[in-house]
């Protein structure tokens, strides 16, 4: 048994700009990503929305600060294989930091993390794959509008940061925005089609990581 831990915002919770509710669980990308691996493989999604690489949004109710929850999260549900980053939307936000190269740095952090982490009974620490998320488009949605002022441009920029990053550590990369967009009904998130494009995606790069 292989075990995937996608560790998220919304997109990875699968947020419905639509019905501004949730995807069904079989559409949101960690679920096809599990059907596309089939079995001896399991996925968990972890997705809480707004959540950041490693900042505080002290607007949110909840601990949206990726690096700081990360920890406990790799002890409970280790051990674990892969783990598969898909954050730096939020980050665009102008309050967060608003900079794909800060982005990047926070991204830095959680690889730390994941390395350096102390996991019980001696297991190794997983591997670990960047996921770019889709560019933020431009919307009429007047609150998102504002909420990213600027993220459409500063999230064009993030993919190459990111994959220089992977690079340099030495960890897998995807950009998302080759195969999926974000939705111009609130330009951050994505639609059922688009977050299945992302499982489907990712299939065959998990599969080569993890020797399937």
């Amino acid at each position: 048994m292989k075990t995937i831990l996608c560790y998220g915002d919304s997109l990875t919770w699968g947020y419905d700009a639509a019905s501004l509710g949730r995807h069904a669980l079989e559409d949101r990308w960690p679920s096809v990503l599990k059907a596309a691996l089939g079995d001896g493989i399991e996925v968990i999604a972890e997705g809480l929305n707004g959540r950041t690489t490693a900042f505080d949004d002290h607007l949110a109710g909840a601990d949206r600060n990726g690096a700081r929850t990360l920890p406990t999260i790799l002890t409970s549900h280790a051990p674990l294989d892969l783990i598969i980053f898909m954050l730096g939307a939020n980050d665009m936000k102008p309050w967060i930091h608003g900079n794909p190269v800060a982005a990047k740095q926070g991204m830095q952090r959680l690889i730390d993390i994941v390395r350096g982490h102390d996991y019980p009974f001696d297991w190794p620490a997983p591997q670990i794959l960047i996921v770019a998320p889709p560019a933020v488009t431009r919307t009429d949605n007047a609150e998102f509008k504002e909420m990213f002022a600027g993220g459409d441009d500063a999230s064009k920029r993030l993919a190459p940061q990111y994959s220089a990053l992977a690079d340099e550590a030495g960890c897998g990369f995807f950009d998302a925005g080759t195969v999926a967009t974000t939705t111009p009904l609130d330009g951050v998130h994505l639609d059922a089609e688009n977050t299945r494009r992302i499982g489907q995606a990712l299939a065959p790069l998990v599969r080569v990581m993890l020797s399937l």
